[in-house]
């Protein structure tokens, strides 16, 4: 009988899981709490030093710009240089995926140059999400932990798969997301790979309690440092929609119009693309370039700037007062800025700033139609993410908790229609 089908070592590996989703939880809080405190340094201590009640008010240290142009420049300068001087780049969430899938693990010896370049777009306003070069961390810390616990001469291969599953539930606070994720699909680990670490065979029953713990681990012990300490992120949390007639009609338009905006960020992929080859081996050109764009974006349509956790919550109180063409616009330029940064050098996500440019377009579109505010939200966000991500399950998992029930059947519905509909030859890689 394998040493591993113990109940003794079961139980240990039970309680690995445990602790290293409970870390990887920790570790979400963590960069999060520096990421907050950073964007308030940067963009509300510095402007009100500078006697100005906001930093769209602010003009540079030196007078000569406006103050967002001051600090996206300045970041797009550090960023720039520091991928230049270090070489450290980020990888997507996908990278990160398919590298634990693969090998069952993920370097880890460089993770402070790592947090440090995944940190450092977000504190200048870089409108993308933490969620690509906080997760490879992630899955560096749970390789390093998983290498330190040979207590059988093995190293336990899940460690990592379950502890980069717990640090995306922590991300969205979407316990369902850690399930549905690709990641997810990998943990049985794969029989053909030429790794020569041991995995625990559990059956599939138990494999979903281990999930559990691991999630569970994760995203209690994040809520409990935002809870006790302050701090984090989450998806924003709409109240109870109406759907009747009105909405029922513009069910289909407004999913439509979400698709078009998730092929905007399609058209500014493969833009941007081509510049930086154009470009070329000049990360500080494509950098500062990447900052010029963000600030004047952000200079026009503020809301344009940053992931947009903390955008959406205030466009729940506030949306009503601000005109729907400019809540509409700001959608769709959202949308293509985000993969404009990420190719210039800015790297990080595109889940919160794509969630985010939803949220605008279906206020500005509530605004318009009449139509319930929340309905509106949750199909434009839907289809636009769908048409985006062009996983319908990954989709729902990931906004399941934001919307009531009233409004989560119109958004699977919006999801479907966005992914089904195929994208323009053009925009296909």
């Amino acid at each position: 009988m394998d040493k591993l089908a113990k109940p003794k070592n079961r139980a240990l590996f039970l309680i690995s899981v445990a602790v290293t989703g409970a870390l990887a939880g920790a570790a979400v809080w963590l960069f999060f709490f520096a990421m907050e405190h950073g964007i308030d340094f940067f963009w509300t201590e510095i402007p009100h030093m500078l006697g100005a009640a906001s930093p769209e008010l602010a003009s540079g240290p030196f007078g000569c710009l406006p103050y967002p142009f001051f600090v996206c420049l300045l970041g797009g300068l550090l960023i720039g240089l520091y991928e230049k001087v270090t070489g450290t780049k980020t990888d997507d969430l996908n990278q990160v995926m398919a590298k634990v899938k693969q090998d069952g693990r993920y370097p880890y010896d460089n993770l402070g140059k790592l947090s440090l370049a995944a940190l450092m777009p977000l504190l200048f306003g870089g409108s993308i999400g933490p969620e690509a070069g906080l997760t490879g961390v992630i899955a560096g810390l749970c390789s390093w932990v998983g290498d330190r616990m040979r207590r059988f001469g093995v190293e336990f291969r899940e460690l990592t798969l379950l502890g980069t599953q717990a640090a995306l539930t922590a991300l969205f606070t979407a316990p369902v997301f850690g399930f549905v994720a690709p990641l997810a699909g990998s943990a049985d680990g794969d029989e053909d790979s030429a790794s020569d670490e041991i995995t625990i065979k559990l059956p599939k029953a138990q494999k979903t309690v281990v999930y559990g713990i691991a999630i569970a681990g994760g995203l209690g012990t994040y809520l409990l440092l935002g809870q006790f300490m302050g701090g984090g992120m989450g998806m924003p949390r709409f109240e109870a929609a109406e759907v009747g007639n009105l909405e029922l009609t513009w069910l289909i338009p407004l999913a439509l119009i979400g698709t078009v905006c998730g092929w905007l960020y399609f058209v500014s992929e493969h833009a941007s693309e081509a510049l930086s080859h154009a470009i070329g081996g000049r990360p500080v050109v494509k950098a500062m370039l990447a900052g010029l764009a963000l600030a004047a974006c952000g200079t026009v349509l503020p809301y344009t700037m940053f992931a947009g956790e903390t955008q959406a919550d205030v466009l729940m109180e506030t949306y009503f007062t601000i005109p729907a063409g400019v809540l509409i616009a700001t959608g769709l330029v959202k949308a293509m800025l985000t993969p404009a940064l990420i190719n210039m050098g800015w790297r990080g996500g595109h889940f919160f700033p794509v969630i985010f440019s939803g949220v605008s377009l279906g206020y500005g579109f509530a605004l318009l139609t009449g139509a319930d505010p929340v309905f509106c939200v949750a199909v434009c966000t839907a289809s636009t993410m769908g048409a985006v991500m062009r996983q319908p399950v990954m989709v729902v998992g990931l906004l399941l908790m934001c919307f009531p029930l009233k409004g989560i059947v119109c958004m699977i519905i919006a999801a479907v229609i966005a992914a089904g509909i195929p994208l323009p030859k053009p925009l296909r890689k």
